[in-house]
């Protein structure tokens, strides 16, 4: 099989560990820009509450009046103090700083000589008190205390995603195991999976995979004792058929050649039989559903007349009365060729074991919420001791004179079972021969 009948493949662990790994990092993203952006507000707005610090501090001082020119600046934080007097004139500038000759009271930014300055101005009866700061240095500054305040998330980003991937990978590691339990198994292992220290997800798929197991070495089975119980039984009649054509080899005159003749080919058409009633019982013990023959709504009553029907001519050549008794219109959810099958095997059963001038009655009734297909003819019947083993293969009652393949009712047992209907065997109380019960489930019934 190649790679485009296989499809494409996929890998639980993969798309695990794509989508949380990727879900972290954006989050991770997500989460660090807010961060940083934040970081940036704080830091802005923290600024602008020193800058108003040391405005109301300055305000407050004895030595406005009488201070000359000086630096307030601190080092590396370039915050720079003008001040005024009642009359306008300056009586405080920090040094290495050209601020704006006027004051605008409250927060301003201002662009001095090509420097971006943060300002805010105080006025007071005595004074008015400007306070500036570079803004390149102040945004150095906030950039620098948001960095840092987003460094511990970078961090710990990384770190998430790998206990995250390796909390994946542990977590999957008993469906790996199973996996490769599975592949170094040899064709013929078919025991159950051990379920210990799987997850509950996967705990499911494992019993249901035992199950199929079960059913797999069920069907092997019955397939391997099918094989052996078929050599078995048509060995008898291959041997059958090769003294009866060395019989008609031998034979010395047109009587005998006739004799031998219609014996080898009542032995052929015996033979016919046979496979085809191994082929049939074969088919209705498969599990699956024949694509050809879907389950649909089966009328039982004109199915039954049909069967009847396709085996008059045998009934009649026995002198035996065959009929439909009694019936109630009902319709029942299955599949139409193989209730055919069910029936004719029912009916040449009933045929073959009736004695000449009998008697078969065929009656459909409803008994409940169920429809119950009955047979019941005047033969020999089944001892209760041997009707449980009457739907193995291959199997006779002990004293019956008919021949036959012992197949019969193993096929009307597969066919009951395949449409959830249930067979019984009983003797029949008005007829004295054996009456065969096929009753289908409630849901299969449905009065016309």
């Amino acid at each position: 099989m190649n790679a485009a009948a296989r499809g494409p493949r996929h890998s639980l662990r993969g798309r695990l560990l794509l989508f949380v790994l990727a879900s972290i990092l954006l989050a991770g993203l997500g989460l660090g820009i807010t961060t940083y952006r934040g970081a940036l507000r704080d830091a802005d707005a923290l600024f602008d509450m020193h800058l108003q610090q040391m405005a109301h501090t300055l305000r407050g001082s004895t030595l406005l009046g009488t201070n000359a020119d000086g630096d307030y600046g601190e080092e590396g934080y370039d915050v720079f103090v003008q001040i005024w007097g009642p009359d306008g004139t300056q009586v405080f500038r920090s040094a290495r700083a050209e601020l704006p000759p006027q004051a605008v009271l409250g927060f301003s930014d201002a662009t001095v000589n090509g420097t971006r300055y943060r300002v805010y101005s105080l006025q007071t009866p005595l004074q008015t008190v400007q306070i500036a700061q570079d803004m390149d240095a102040r945004l150095a500054r906030a950039r620098g205390l948001a960095l840092r305040a987003t460094l511990p998330l970078a961090l710990m980003a990384p770190l998430l995603m790998l206990a995250v991937g390796w909390i994946i990978t542990r977590s999957l590691a008993p469906v790996q195991r199973m996996q490769r339990e599975v592949a170094g198994r040899a064709d013929d292992d078919l025991s159950p999976l051990p379920e210990q220290g799987l997850p509950d997800e996967v705990r499911p798929l494992v019993r249901e995979l035992n199950l199929l197991f079960q059913r797999v070495g069920n069907a092997f089975d019955a397939q391997r004792n099918f094989v052996a119980d078929a050599a078995h039984e048509l060995r008898s009649p291959l041997t059958a058929l090769k003294l009866q054509a060395e019989s008609l080899r031998r034979a010395a005159d047109d009587t005998s050649r006739e004799q031998a003749t219609v014996r080898l080919q009542q032995g052929i058409d015996r033979s016919i039989r046979l496979v085809g009633q191994l082929l049939a019982l074969a088919r209705q013990e498969s599990s699956s559903m024949p694509p050809d023959d879907p389950s649909q709504t089966v009328d039982l009553e004109a199915l039954v007349a049909e069967a009847i029907a396709a085996v008059l001519p045998q009934a009649q050549q026995r002198h035996i009365d065959l009929g439909l008794a009694e019936s109630v219109p009902a319709r029942v959810q299955g599949q139409p060729a193989a209730l055919h099958i069910l029936l004719g095997n029912l009916l040449d059963n009933a045929v073959k074991y009736t004695p000449v001038n009998g008697r078969i009655d065929v009656t459909i009734a409803a008994e409940g919420d169920a429809t119950v297909l009955r047979v019941e003819d005047s033969g020999p019947g089944i001892p209760e001791a041997d009707r449980e083993r009457a739907f193995d293969r291959f199997y006779r009652a002990a004293g019956v004179e008919a021949s036959g393949s012992g197949l019969g009712l193993a096929i009307v047992q597969a066919i009951a079972q395949r449409h959830g209907a249930t067979v019984r065997l009983e003797k029949s109380d008005r007829l004295r021969g054996l009456k065969v019960s096929v009753s289908f489930p409630a849901a299969s019934h449905s009065a016309a």
